[in-house]
C-alpha cells in the first residue's frame, strides 16, 4: 500500500496549485489522474496577472519555449451586431494554451504523479481514505472538475445540477488562415447572445485560434454555436470553416449545491463549481481555491475532521454578486436582454462593468 499525507485527484490548475501549496510546507502529495500530460483541454485559455502573482511566476520565464500572449485590448460586441473596441494600452491578461499551462503547474508542483489512472474507487478505513485500493492518505482534494470522481464518490449527482455548457476549439491556422484571419492576438474578440444567456469568443495566441461559445441555456447550443461560426464568416473576422468543436460543462459559483468539505475531503476548482458568474472564467478562482484549500489543510495540522475544514466552506459559499446583477434580478426578464444590448452600444459599460468588472476582474479580491 502506497502512503502519502494528502492524495489530490486531478491534475489541473485546481489540483497543482493545492499541491505547490502543501509541498512547500514539507507534505507528501500524490497527484492522481486519469490522463497523461501534456494533455488537450477544453478552454479559452486566458488568464489575469493575479494568477501569475498568486502562483510566484516569472512571466519571461514562463514564456520560454511556451506561448503567453499579452492581450491589450478586446473588441466586444453581440452577435449579429456592432462591435466596440477598447484599448487598454498596457497588458491586462494573457492568453495561455491549456495543454502548455496545466503541464507546466504540476511538473513544477513537487508532488508525486501517479497519470494515466482514474479514481475507480475510494473508501474511508481506519482513519484514512483508500484510493483503487493501493493509495492511502489521511486527506483527498477532489479537483477533478465538473465530474470529479471524488465528488461523485462522495454523492455529488452532476446529471441533475443547473450548469454552464460550452462548445469551443483551439487549432493552429496554416498559412492562409494566418493571412485572412481579422482577429488579432493582442485584442481576443467576445460576443454576446442577443437573448444574452451566453457569448461566444475568438482568441489569438500565435499561431493558434481558440474559439467558442458557452450558455446558461443549454437548450440548442449547436444552433447558437453554427449561427456564431456563420456570423464570425459573414462579418469578415475569419474566412474559413471552423473546425468540429468538443463541449464542456462547469458550474459558476454560487450555482452549486455540492457539499465543499467532508470527513477528511475537500473540494475544489471546477468540482465544487467556482467560475464567476458574469463571465464563467474559471482559471484564476479554480487557482485561488486549491491555494486555500491547502491553507485550510496546513491549518488543520494532521487533524483532518469536517469541523475544521469550516472556514473553508464558508469562504466558499460566500458569493457576492455585482450591483449589475443585483440590479437585473429586479426587472422584468424580459426587459434585460434589450438593456443590456443598449448599454453594450456604449464605451463606459463595456469597457468599465464588462471588462474592467467582469472580465478582468480589476476590482476583485481573492476567494
Amino acid at each position: 500500500m502506497e502512503t502519502c499525507d494528502v492524495l489530490i485527484v486531478g491534475g489541473g490548475p485546481a489540483g497543482s496549485s493545492c499541491s505547490w501549496g502543501l509541498r512547500r510546507s514539507g507534505l507528501d502529495v500524490i497527484v492522481l489522474d486519469r490522463e497523461n500530460f501534456p494533455r488537450d483541454k477544453v478552454c479559452g485559455g486566458w488568464i489575469t496577472p493575479p494568477v501569475l502573482a498568486e502562483l510566484e511566476i516569472d512571466a519571461e520565464e514562463y514564456a520560454q519555449g511556451r506561448t503567453l500572449q499579452p492581450i491589450r485590448g478586446f473588441r466586444v460586441g453581440c452577435i449579429g451586431g456592432p462591435a466596440i473596441e477598447i484599448e487598454y494600452g498596457k497588458t491586462v491578461s494573457y492568453g495561455i494554451r491549456r495543454r502548455e499551462f496545466d503541464d507546466y503547474l504540476l511538473r513544477r508542483s513537487g508532488a508525486r504523479l501517479q497519470l494515466g489512472e482514474p479514481l475507480d474507487a475510494l473508501e474511508h478505513s481506519g482513519g484514512r481514505w483508500i484510493a483503487n485500493a493501493r493509495i492511502a492518505a489521511l486527506a483527498v482534494v477532489g479537483a477533478g472538475g465538473h465530474f470529479c470522481p471524488v465528488a461523485r464518490l462522495t454523492g455529488a449527482r452532476a446529471g441533475g445540477e443547473t450548469a454552464v455548457v460550452a462548445q469551443e476549439v483551439e487549432f493552429a491556422l496554416d498559412a492562409g488562415q494566418r493571412a485572412s484571419c481579422a482577429i488579432q492576438g493582442e485584442k481576443p474578440e467576445l460576443y454576446f447572445c442577443p437573448d444574452m444567456q451566453g457569448y461566444g469568443w475568438c482568441f489569438r495566441k500565435g499561431n493558434f485560434l481558440n474559439i467558442g461559445l458557452g450558455r446558461a441555456d443549454p437548450h440548442q447550443l449547436t444552433a447558437h454555436v453554427a449561427g456564431f461560426s456563420r456570423f464570425l464568416r459573414e462579418s469578415g473576422r475569419i474566412s474559413f470553416d471552423v473546425p468540429a468543436m468538443r463541449g464542456h460543462a462547469y458550474l459558476l459559483r454560487g450555482w452549486s449545491a455540492r457539499p465543499s468539505i467532508g470527513e477528511g475531503v475537500l473540494l475544489a476548482g471546477d468540482a465544487v463549481g467556482v467560475a464567476y458568474p458574469q463571465s464563467g472564467e474559471g482559471i484564476r478562482p479554480a487557482i485561488e481555491s486549491g491555494l486555500l484549500a491547502a491553507e485550510t489543510l496546513l491549518r488543520a495540522g494532521g487533524r483532518y475532521e469536517t469541523s475544521r475544514f469550516e472556514p473553508y466552506r464558508r469562504q466558499m459559499s460566500d458569493v457576492k454578486l455585482p450591483w449589475v446583477m443585483r440590479a437585473g434580478g429586479l426587472l422584468p426578464s424580459a426587459c434585460i436582454p434589450r438593456i443590456a444590448r443598449t448599454l453594450l452600444k456604449t464605451r463606459w459599460f463595456t469597457g468599465r462593468v464588462v471588462l474592467d468588472g467582469w472580465f478582468l476582474h480589476s476590482r476583485s479580491a481573492q476567494l
